[in-house]
């Protein structure tokens, strides 16, 4: 059963209880307790597809949503993030705890999922066949896998790129993509049966729409997929689309430097991104209009059939 399953009142008094809700995020499972009722609203609204599971079955992290114990929560309401018995973020203001709960499942799995490759890029997939979109803050990575999930393409992850060690297959982890600023309109005018949840203003990277992952990638979200195409976007306004190829040498220092446990995995690491590169095709990307740009992707995809 999945949480969209249950009324808001349900979720509530599942939350509310010491066992929790107990829900599977891609390959891990969480527990969600919390008495926040307009958190608990948004949260069922943005992971409305999401099965929930039995409180019986190992739980991998643990996340209460709770206000701090202070005078302060009558004057400035404030909610804290409880990580399996830690509070790894300084309060937010109690507006702000979905921002606050997606930070909160980004450590976790960060943690939990050291026994991957883990790549900061988003991924999406067709024909069984991984489009890998690494890119560092401002060059539209998430505006573009957003658009690509209305246009056919199978969206896997917008945060977190997990390959497994020893088969290199990725692992999907379908969840709410956080729009920023502008791309929250784009997204509404490209594609306009999309869920985005409500605004957050004034948070630490501007204002934050959560949209909520396409229904058909959470059902399959056990299907793994090959690497295949390592695409490094860079928005850029006025710009035609520019495709170019990017040598074996560059693009493995690029991606090296987006993962988050590279070094720490050691020369295993070493290998497995060696193994991605030589295995897949490079390419810089230089784009501004999104109809143009996919056009171009769905291009290389059929190609590859």
């Amino acid at each position: 059963m999945n949480v969209g399953h249950y009324s808001l009142q349900e979720v509530l008094e599942k939350t509310s209880r010491p066992q929790g809700l107990c829900f599977e995020v891609g390959p891990f499972t969480a527990r969600l307790r919390s008495t926040h009722k307009d958190f608990i609203n948004t949260f069922r609204l943005l992971y409305f597809d999401v099965p929930v599971i039995s409180d019986d079955q190992l739980i991998d992290f643990f996340i209460d949503m709770r206000a701090p114990k202070s005078h302060r929560r009558w004057i400035r309401p404030q909610i804290i993030a409880r990580i399996d018995g830690q509070e790894p973020f300084q309060p937010f203001a109690a507006i702000h705890a979905m921002p606050l709960f997606e930070w909160a499942l980004n450590w976790s799995i960060a943690r939990q999922g050291q026994h991957h490759l883990m790549l900061h890029a988003a991924v999406l997939e067709r024909y069984g066949k991984a489009l890998i979109l690494p890119a560092t803050p401002g060059s539209g990575k998430s505006t573009l896998a957003a658009a690509l999930a209305q246009r056919g393409w199978r969206f896997l992850s917008d945060e977190f790129c997990l390959i497994h060690l020893r088969h290199g297959q990725i692992i999907p982890i379908p969840r709410p993509t956080p729009l920023k600023n502008e791309s929250i309109d784009v997204i509404r005018n490209f594609a306009k049966d999309v869920v985005i949840g409500p605004l957050f203003e004034k948070t630490r990277k501007g204002t934050i729409g959560h949209l909520r992952a396409p229904t058909a990638s959470i059902e399959r979200m056990k299907e793994t997929a090959t690497p295949t195409w390592i695409v490094f976007p860079k928005y850029q306004s006025q710009s035609d689309v520019i495709m170019e190829p990017l040598n074996k040498s560059a693009a493995f220092l690029k991606l090296a430097t987006n993962s988050f446990n590279y070094t720490l995995l050691g020369a295993t690491g070493f290998n497995v991104v060696k193994s991605i590169i030589e295995t897949c095709d490079t390419y810089n990307l230089c784009y501004s209009n999104l109809d143009d740009v996919i056009t171009q992707l769905d291009v290389l995809s059929n190609n590859a059939r």
